[in-house]
């Protein structure tokens, strides 16, 4: 089974996401600020992590940034409200594999973990 790690720090946005995540047959874990997210990150557990990029204690930035310093190769897609092709690039620099904006369209994230997955 895909395991997925949803960092996010709105509980709405999680809630409504993982449940949804986990009707399409996905097992969701869930971290809820930057701190968390970087600590569950660095477990092997994990085929992919939607990282939201605005986090109290770490941004999503500066997680990413440092999991990929720390060898972590598990996919991360971006989630974020800033669709702008500069804000797209800045994830992309940090070092996540695709991005994606909100409020999240679920046909067309499932299509970006399933690059990943497959």
């Amino acid at each position: 089974m895909t395991k997925i790690l949803l960092v996010e720090d709105n509980e709405m946005n999680r809630d409504m996401l993982s449940r949804r995540l986990i009707k399409k047959g996905f097992e969701v874990d869930m971290a809820i600020d930057g701190e968390e997210g970087y600590n569950k990150g660095k477990l092997p557990d994990y085929n992919v992590i939607l990282m939201d990029m605005s986090l109290p204690k770490m941004d999503g930035w500066e997680i990413t940034q440092k999991l990929r310093s720390d060898g972590i190769k598990t996919p991360i897609i971006a989630l974020t409200a800033h669709a702008l092709e500069s804000d797209k690039k800045k994830c992309l620099d940090a070092g996540c594999d695709d991005f994606d904006t909100k409020p999240v369209e679920l046909p067309r994230l499932l299509e970006k973990i399933n690059k990943f997955i497959s």
